[in-house]
This record gives C-alpha cells, structure tokens and sequence, in this order.
C-alpha cells in the first residue's frame, strides 16, 4: 500500500493499482467502487496534485468506513473503546438511571472452525483481568470434545463452566448457565455455540431457539451477539455476517486468526455493507491475544 504513492502525479494507472490492490486484499468490489469514487471526487473537490495528498485520504476514507454508528448492542457503544467491563443497562431501566443489567449476556456464534471456543476463552480472560466474575456456557453439545475444550480454558482463564454431556439440548445448557449466574451474582455469561454452516436452514433455527431461551430469563438479553470471523475467509465472511445477522441480529464483530494474514479487508465490506461495527481483533493463541479495535490503528497498519 506505501509503495503505490512513490510516484509523482496522480493518473490512471494510480487509479487502475490502488482498484486492483484492495480487491486483492478482499475489500470486495462494491466497497473498492465507492471508495474510489469518493477519492476521486476528493481529488477533484480539493484541487489534490500529489499523490501522497491521496494516500492520506485514503487512510481517512477507510477509517471512516470502519466507524459505524455503534450498532445495536448493549456493551459497546459509538465512539468508545470497547472496553471489556461495560455492562448494559437492562431496556426497561435505562431511562431511569437504574443499576446495569447482571449478568451481562454475550452470545459468542460462527461457522465451524473460526476460533469461537478460543475467542470465547479471551473474551473471558480479559473480563477476569478486570475482577469481573464469568460464567462460561458450554453450548456447543455437537462437535466432539468441544466441552473438554472449554472446561481447560476455563481452568487457565479463571472462569467456571456450566455444561451438560455431549448430544445435550443447547438450550438447556444456556438456562442453567444463566440460573447459575443469577444465583453467584456473576457479572458475565458468555455463551460458546456450535460451529454451524450459515446456509443450514435447522441449524440457524437452533440459534433462534438459544435465544429465546436467553430471553425468558432476561427480555433485554443477550446484551452482545458476537459473530467470530476468520481474517483469512475472503469474501465468504460477508455472506456469514449476513446470514447470521438475519438468525440472531449479531451486534458485533470478533476477527480472529488477523495475524495468519495481510488481508483481513473482509471488514471494510461488512462494516459497509451490513453496518455492523468491528469489536475486537485475535492477534496470538494466547488468552490475552485480543485486541479492542481501533479502527485508526487499523488502518495506519495496512500502510507500515
């Protein structure tokens, strides 16, 4: 991306290899299209004649498309840092000013071998590393040894796990999750879902069950509906996003797997098109590789 400023005029062919790069690096046609279109109305508008003046509003311009309007979850909002120790305020209590809703519920959903186990593991190491109480449910009852799984991380992260046999009701297992929490005052559930194909008709139908569920026990739940992303799909991530957001009206992004890949622009075309904000970014295998995301910082790394 540096190196196709290194000229010294604006033309076509500038045009033609910056359409060409972020293509390339899944940003998608549509999006590029629109992008582009919007820098060279810049260009025009402001009497740009360098190209670095583009390279700079390319960088504005990109931000921006990773800048949505928050979204409609309930820990996250516009503008912030999402910091893992938000909690949501229950629907019927925030006008008042009441206490915020606990335990705060995140449903953690994808396709089968994102990283979701893992990222759930994460999500709840930094939670504990704030003092916040987790309760893990381990509602992935289908893939073998996905329970195990969960009960080791659960052990180094520091959180409990609620789980059933393998075969159970996932339903079932999110209720006890949630009656557990209530009754230890925990502060978070965090719900691990079985990895599912978004094309499966029954299977999505399974995840609107685990939501009903979630709100018998609690009307304005779940707070947060995570969909975990591999940086390394393509353009295959834009059509899960839409699929699952249609099931479960997902609030927020997790991306994992980003340092498996230069691409990782899959993004730009889900914040664009779909208009669901960017959370947090798997940077390691480790617990504490997540990262909150910043979409400046984002950015000013694809230019480095």
């Amino acid at each position: 991306m540096a190196a196709l400023f290194e000229r010294s005029r604006i033309d076509d062919e500038l045009w033609q290899e910056l359409e060409e790069l972020l293509i390339g690096a899944d940003i998608g046609v549509a999006t590029t299209s629109g992008l582009i279109e919007r820098l060279q109305g810049r260009v025009k508008d402001e009497g740009m004649k360098q190209p670095e003046q583009v390279r700079q509003s390319l960088k504005e311009e990109l931000a921006a498309i990773l800048v949505t309007d928050g979204g409609s979850g309930q820990l996250w909002g516009a503008g912030k840092e999402p910091a893992l120790s938000q909690s949501p305020e229950r629907s019927e209590g925030a006008a008042k000013g009441t206490s915020p809703a606990r335990p705060a519920v995140i449903l953690v959903v994808g396709v089968n071998g994102t990283g979701k186990t893992t990222s759930v593991a994460k999500l709840a190491w930094g939670l504990r590393s704030e003092g916040k109480q987790v309760i893990l449910a381990a509602a992935d009852t289908f893939r073998a040894a996905a329970i195990d799984q969960l009960r080791q991380w659960g052990e180094q992260v520091g959180a409990e796990v609620v789980a059933h046999q393998q075969g159970a009701d996932p339903g079932a297992v999110v209720f006890d999750a949630l009656s557990a929490a209530e009754r230890r005052g925990a502060d978070v559930v965090i719900i691990d879902t079985a990895g599912r194909l978004h094309t499966k008709v029954n299977l999505m139908a399974e995840l609107r069950k685990i939501q009903r569920v979630i709100q018998r026990k609690d009307p304005s739940a779940p707070h947060e509906v995570l969909l975990v992303l591999d940086a390394t799909t393509g353009q295959n991530a834009l059509l899960q996003a839409k699929y699952f957001t249609e099931a479960v009206q997902v609030t927020g992004i997790l991306l994992a797997k980003l340092d498996g890949t230069g691409k990782g622009g899959i993004v730009f075309a889900i914040c664009d098109q779909l208009g669901i904000p960017l959370r947090f970014v798997g940077t390691g295998e480790r617990p504490q590789d997540l990262a909150p995301f910043l979409a400046e910082d984002f950015v000013e790394a694809l230019f480095a």
